[in-house]
């Protein structure tokens, strides 16, 4: 099993334990580790190499926000990375309690992939029908992501799981 961190993040795997399938042939990611994790399967599949199962956990959405929101995440990232990524963290784990998290060097060129990143369901149906399953987890309370956008698009190519009550970590409490 091979697993992708979310956005200036690692070693946050622990918080997915109960969804994941810990098979040799299985990728995760979550949040922008999803785009990693699906990147990283389209290029095993082209190599003839096996994957059984991809597994998005809080996958970054944004192609339906605007280019202003995009440019005020850029230029708040930029004005003080540390204070933006403090808020990210809070509002992901909102409305419940933040939790410890071990974080890695964040960059504006990985917050500009986040935040610019599109899903296509043709690339989504291509790993779907070389035999690959997808599996999308949504919180209902994910302040970070459109669930909504998400949602519609997912559920046409994807099992999806949403769970009510969950933030972006897909923590209930």
């Amino acid at each position: 099993m091979k697993f992708y961190s979310g956005f200036s993040l690692k070693n946050d795997e622990h918080f997915f334990k109960e969804y994941i399938n810990y098979s040799e042939y299985t990728v995760s990611g979550f949040s922008y580790g999803a785009i990693k994790a699906f990147k990283y399967v389209k290029e095993q599949l082209d190599l003839g190499n096996r994957v059984d199962t991809l597994q998005l956990f809080s996958p970054a959405f944004f192609q339906t926000k605007s280019v202003k929101f995009k440019r005020m995440q850029t230029m708040s990232f930029k004005k003080d990375s540390s204070s933006y990524l403090n808020l990210f963290i809070s509002s992901s784990f909102s409305p419940y309690h933040n939790k410890y998290i071990e974080n890695v060097e964040a960059n504006i060129l990985d917050l500009n992939e986040l935040l610019s990143y599109e899903w296509i369901v043709s690339e989504l149906l291509r790993l779907r029908n070389s035999g690959v399953k997808i599996e999308i987890y949504l919180g209902g309370k994910d302040t970070i992501i459109d669930i909504e956008g998400a949602r519609k698009l997912f559920v046409q190519v994807s099992t999806l799981t949403y769970i009510k009550d969950a933030n972006h970590f897909l923590q209930t409490n």
